[in-house]
Protein backbone atom coordinates (compact mmCIF):
# COMPACT_ATOMS: atom_id res chain seq x y z
CA UNK A 1 0.00 0.00 0.00
CA UNK A 2 1.39 3.37 -1.02
CA UNK A 3 1.70 6.01 1.68
CA UNK A 4 -0.94 8.30 0.17
CA UNK A 5 -3.44 5.44 0.13
CA UNK A 6 -2.55 4.51 3.72
CA UNK A 7 -3.27 8.07 4.83
CA UNK A 8 -6.55 8.08 2.91
CA UNK A 9 -7.74 4.82 4.48
CA UNK A 10 -6.76 5.82 8.01
CA UNK A 11 -8.32 9.27 7.76
CA UNK A 12 -11.49 7.73 6.34
CA UNK A 13 -11.63 5.30 9.29
CA UNK A 14 -11.31 8.09 11.83
CA UNK A 15 -13.89 10.25 10.05
CA UNK A 16 -16.39 7.40 10.18
CA UNK A 17 -15.68 6.13 13.69
CA UNK A 18 -14.43 9.22 15.54
CA UNK A 19 -16.26 12.14 13.89
CA UNK A 20 -15.77 14.29 16.99
CA UNK A 21 -12.27 14.48 18.45
CA UNK A 22 -11.05 17.28 20.66
CA UNK A 23 -8.74 18.01 23.55
CA UNK A 24 -9.63 16.38 26.85
CA UNK A 25 -8.26 19.37 28.74
CA UNK A 26 -10.98 21.50 30.32
CA UNK A 27 -10.92 25.22 29.50
CA UNK A 28 -13.25 28.07 28.61
CA UNK A 29 -10.93 30.55 26.87
CA UNK A 30 -7.48 30.70 25.21
CA UNK A 31 -5.75 31.83 28.40
CA UNK A 32 -7.07 28.85 30.35
CA UNK A 33 -6.10 26.48 27.56
CA UNK A 34 -2.59 27.96 27.49
CA UNK A 35 -2.14 27.36 31.21
CA UNK A 36 -3.56 23.85 30.96
CA UNK A 37 -1.33 22.84 28.06
CA UNK A 38 1.77 24.15 29.85
CA UNK A 39 0.80 22.06 32.87
CA UNK A 40 0.13 18.98 30.72
CA UNK A 41 3.77 18.51 29.71
CA UNK A 42 4.78 15.05 30.98
CA UNK A 43 1.53 14.89 32.93
CA UNK A 44 -1.87 13.37 32.21
CA UNK A 45 -4.82 15.50 31.14
CA UNK A 46 -6.82 13.84 33.92
CA UNK A 47 -4.43 15.14 36.56
CA UNK A 48 -4.33 18.60 35.00
CA UNK A 49 -8.12 18.79 34.98
CA UNK A 50 -8.13 18.03 38.70
CA UNK A 51 -6.12 21.15 39.57
CA UNK A 52 -7.14 23.71 36.96
CA UNK A 53 -10.60 24.67 38.32
CA UNK A 54 -9.11 26.29 41.43
CA UNK A 55 -6.14 27.60 39.45
CA UNK A 56 -8.41 29.29 36.91
CA UNK A 57 -10.54 30.73 39.70
CA UNK A 58 -7.49 32.19 41.46
CA UNK A 59 -5.87 33.52 38.28
CA UNK A 60 -8.65 34.34 35.82
CA UNK A 61 -6.67 36.86 33.78
CA UNK A 62 -3.03 37.28 32.70
CA UNK A 63 -2.80 40.43 34.82
CA UNK A 64 -3.66 38.52 37.98
CA UNK A 65 -1.17 35.77 37.15
CA UNK A 66 1.54 38.31 36.35
CA UNK A 67 1.20 39.81 39.83
CA UNK A 68 1.30 36.47 41.62
CA UNK A 69 4.31 34.95 43.30
CA UNK A 70 5.78 31.66 42.15
CA UNK A 71 5.15 30.20 45.61
CA UNK A 72 1.49 31.19 45.42
CA UNK A 73 1.01 29.51 42.04
CA UNK A 74 2.91 26.44 43.28
CA UNK A 75 0.30 25.79 45.98
CA UNK A 76 -2.32 25.23 43.27
CA UNK A 77 -0.25 22.92 41.06
CA UNK A 78 1.93 21.01 43.53
CA UNK A 79 0.35 17.67 42.53
CA UNK A 80 1.38 18.22 38.90
CA UNK A 81 4.68 16.92 37.55
CA UNK A 82 7.56 19.42 37.83
CA UNK A 83 5.50 21.96 39.80
CA UNK A 84 8.41 24.26 40.62
CA UNK A 85 9.38 24.84 37.00
CA UNK A 86 5.78 25.07 35.84
CA UNK A 87 4.92 27.62 38.52
CA UNK A 88 7.81 29.76 37.26
CA UNK A 89 6.64 29.31 33.68
CA UNK A 90 3.07 30.33 34.49
CA UNK A 91 4.08 33.49 36.30
CA UNK A 92 6.56 34.28 33.54
CA UNK A 93 4.03 33.86 30.75
CA UNK A 94 1.56 36.00 32.67
CA UNK A 95 4.13 38.77 32.84
CA UNK A 96 5.05 38.46 29.17
CA UNK A 97 1.43 38.40 28.04
CA UNK A 98 0.94 41.72 29.81
CA UNK A 99 4.22 43.31 28.72
CA UNK A 100 4.42 42.10 25.12
CA UNK A 101 0.94 41.07 24.01
CA UNK A 102 -1.51 43.43 25.75
CA UNK A 103 -2.84 40.60 27.89
CA UNK A 104 -3.93 38.56 24.87
CA UNK A 105 -2.81 35.03 23.99
CA UNK A 106 -0.95 35.21 20.64
CA UNK A 107 -2.66 33.56 17.69
CA UNK A 108 0.51 32.41 15.92
CA UNK A 109 3.18 29.81 16.62
CA UNK A 110 6.13 32.19 16.46
CA UNK A 111 4.86 34.54 19.18
CA UNK A 112 3.54 31.74 21.36
CA UNK A 113 6.99 30.15 21.47
CA UNK A 114 8.35 33.34 23.04
CA UNK A 115 6.35 32.59 26.18
CA UNK A 116 8.03 30.75 29.07
CA UNK A 117 7.24 27.05 29.07
CA UNK A 118 5.83 27.12 25.55
CA UNK A 119 7.63 25.02 22.95
CA UNK A 120 6.59 24.14 19.44
CA UNK A 121 4.27 21.34 20.53
CA UNK A 122 2.39 23.56 22.98
CA UNK A 123 2.17 26.38 20.46
CA UNK A 124 0.80 24.00 17.84
CA UNK A 125 -1.84 22.78 20.27
CA UNK A 126 -3.01 26.31 21.05
CA UNK A 127 -3.38 27.48 17.45
CA UNK A 128 -4.95 24.23 16.23
CA UNK A 129 -7.49 23.99 19.06
CA UNK A 130 -8.43 27.66 19.24
CA UNK A 131 -8.09 28.71 15.60
CA UNK A 132 -8.12 25.37 13.71
CA UNK A 133 -4.78 26.36 12.23
CA UNK A 134 -3.29 23.43 10.26
CA UNK A 135 -0.58 22.80 12.86
CA UNK A 136 0.29 19.28 13.98
CA UNK A 137 1.38 19.01 17.61
CA UNK A 138 3.47 15.86 18.00
CA UNK A 139 3.49 14.46 21.53
CA UNK A 140 4.54 10.96 22.57
CA UNK A 141 1.19 9.48 21.49
CA UNK A 142 1.22 11.07 18.04
CA UNK A 143 4.88 10.15 17.55
CA UNK A 144 4.29 6.51 18.50
CA UNK A 145 1.00 5.94 16.69
CA UNK A 146 2.04 7.61 13.44
CA UNK A 147 5.18 5.47 13.32
CA UNK A 148 3.36 2.23 14.08
CA UNK A 149 0.68 2.90 11.49
CA UNK A 150 3.28 3.71 8.87
CA UNK A 151 2.19 7.34 8.51
CA UNK A 152 5.75 8.39 9.29
CA UNK A 153 8.94 6.67 8.20
CA UNK A 154 12.23 6.85 10.10
CA UNK A 155 11.19 10.06 11.85
CA UNK A 156 13.78 10.52 14.60
CA UNK A 157 12.32 13.66 16.14
CA UNK A 158 8.85 15.13 16.74
CA UNK A 159 9.61 17.86 14.19
CA UNK A 160 10.50 15.28 11.55
CA UNK A 161 7.25 13.44 12.26
CA UNK A 162 5.31 16.70 12.12
CA UNK A 163 6.71 17.54 8.67
CA UNK A 164 5.76 14.13 7.29
CA UNK A 165 2.24 14.24 8.74
CA UNK A 166 1.36 17.72 7.47
CA UNK A 167 2.64 16.75 4.02
CA UNK A 168 0.02 14.04 3.58
CA UNK A 169 -2.91 15.11 5.76
CA UNK A 170 -5.23 17.64 4.07
CA UNK A 171 -4.75 21.05 5.70
CA UNK A 172 -8.37 21.35 6.76
CA UNK A 173 -8.16 18.06 8.66
CA UNK A 174 -4.84 18.53 10.46
CA UNK A 175 -6.38 20.08 13.58
CA UNK A 176 -8.67 17.11 14.16
CA UNK A 177 -6.12 14.52 12.99
CA UNK A 178 -3.94 15.63 15.89
CA UNK A 179 -6.68 14.55 18.30
CA UNK A 180 -7.42 11.35 16.39
CA UNK A 181 -3.85 10.20 16.82
CA UNK A 182 -3.59 11.29 20.46
CA UNK A 183 -6.82 9.57 21.49
CA UNK A 184 -5.93 6.43 19.56
CA UNK A 185 -2.60 6.30 21.37
CA UNK A 186 -4.18 7.05 24.73
CA UNK A 187 -6.88 4.39 24.61
CA UNK A 188 -6.03 1.79 21.94
CA UNK A 189 -2.46 1.92 20.64
CA UNK A 190 -0.89 1.91 24.10
CA UNK A 191 2.86 2.16 24.50
CA UNK A 192 3.50 -1.17 26.21
CA UNK A 193 0.43 -3.26 25.52
CA UNK A 194 -1.40 -2.00 22.42
CA UNK A 195 -4.91 -3.39 21.99
CA UNK A 196 -4.22 -4.65 18.48
CA UNK A 197 -7.04 -7.19 18.42
CA UNK A 198 -9.55 -4.44 19.21
CA UNK A 199 -8.10 -1.93 16.77
CA UNK A 200 -10.11 -1.02 13.70
CA UNK A 201 -6.93 0.13 11.97
CA UNK A 202 -5.16 -3.23 12.20
CA UNK A 203 -5.55 -3.93 8.49
CA UNK A 204 -3.64 -0.77 7.63
CA UNK A 205 -1.07 -0.93 10.44
CA UNK A 206 2.55 -1.71 9.65
CA UNK A 207 3.13 -2.90 13.22
CA UNK A 208 0.19 -5.30 13.51
CA UNK A 209 1.33 -8.69 14.79
CA UNK A 210 4.59 -7.38 16.24
CA UNK A 211 3.37 -7.17 19.83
Amino acid sequence: MKKAERYQKIIQYFEEHVPVAETELHYSNPFELLMAVVLSAQCTDKRVNMVTPKLFEAFPYPEVLANASVDEVFTYIKSISYPNNKAKHLVGLGIMLMEKFNGEVPDNIEDLQKLPGVGRKTANVIVSVIHHTPAMAVDTHVFRVSARLGLTTNAKTPLAAEKQLVKFIPAEKIHIAHHWLILHGRYTCLARSPKCMECGLAQYCKSFGKF
